[in-house]
């Protein structure tokens, strides 16, 4: 179509399996530049970054990669143990011969980001934690002026996330992406999918059990880090991220309305221009 600016090619990727103990790790990388690594969540594996890829890849180098037991990553025998993602993260790393890294993670992704910016917070040059905060056990003291309201949002979100699930909604994705995006929906099913229902219990099940972390931890942090959550999150409370951040050195909150738990999936425009303007602000 004449005067219509063609789009900017996405450079090639390089992909490959990471050979780690009991599992091969499959990961992909594309573009040139400061390296960004994308960890995805629990209903999601590298493709989840589709919507990132291509607008950060003109800039810097994407990694994408699938947890252990997520395909095309290999399966892993009695299911993967959350306990192995930040050593598997260092791993890459260290096979990409990269110095330093940009670390953004989605819910599940924030176990892996956040122990590996813990471990190594010389080589993190930037932190983004999306609806999550990892390893960091919650409590009632985090919210001294409310310490039920932790509880209550708790209460409430399974009830909500039981009648979506009856009308088949994936809860990670929310009421309103499948109301006004229904494709956006379904590719979000699909993709969670290819992991199965009975693994995706059992490691949420192991998730939940290793909120250990005090969050006075936070405090010896010095990686600049952003959470970013979504107003309709039913699977992290996003008011948890606002409890969080001002125990940290260098940490804000941006809040998107009208979004669920995946706002990097559902709002990506608005969720790119976060990360872009974060990133621009701690090169």
């Amino acid at each position: 179509m004449t005067g219509v600016p063609p789009l900017p090619a996405v450079p090639p990727t390089r992909r490959g399996f990471l050979e780690r103990p009991g599992a091969r790790i499959w990961y992909e990388a594309t573009g040139e530049g400061p390296a960004v690594i994308f960890a995805h969540g629990l209903g999601g594996n590298h493709l989840s970054w589709w919507q990132q890829v291509p607008h950060f890849s003109a800039r810097y180098t994407c990694i994408v990669f699938a947890h252990r037991g997520f395909p095309p990553s290999d399966p892993v025998p009695g299911g993967a143990d959350p306990a192995d993602f930040a050593g598997d993260l260092a791993a890459l790393v260290d096979h990409l011969d990269l110095d330093e890294v940009r670390l953004v993670a989605q819910s599940m992704g924030g176990w892996t980001c956040l122990e590996y910016a813990l471990a190594h917070p010389g080589r993190v040059r930037a932190l983004v934690l999306a609806s999550t905060s990892g390893t960091i056990a919650r409590g009632p003291e985090l919210f001294p002026d409310d310490p039920g309201r932790l509880e209550r949002w708790t209460q409430e979100a399974e009830k909500a996330a039981a009648a979506l699930e009856r009308r088949g909604i994936a809860v990670a994705a929310g009421a309103r992406m499948a109301e006004e995006q229904p494709a956006l929906h379904f590719l979000y099913r699909e993709i969670q999918a290819l992991f199965p229902a009975s693994d995706r219990a059992a490691l949420r099940r192991r998730l939940w059990e290793s909120f250990t972390r005090p969050a006075a931890c936070l405090g010896e942090l010095p990686v600049p880090t952003l959470f970013i959550t979504g107003a309709e999150d039913l699977v992290f409370p996003p008011f948890l991220a606002d409890a969080l951040a001002p125990l940290m050195p260098k940490a804000r909150v941006a809040r998107i309305e009208n979004a669920g738990h995946s706002v990097y999936f559902e709002r990506a425009s608005a969720f790119n221009r976060l990360v872009d303007e974060f990133l621009s602000a701690t090169s």
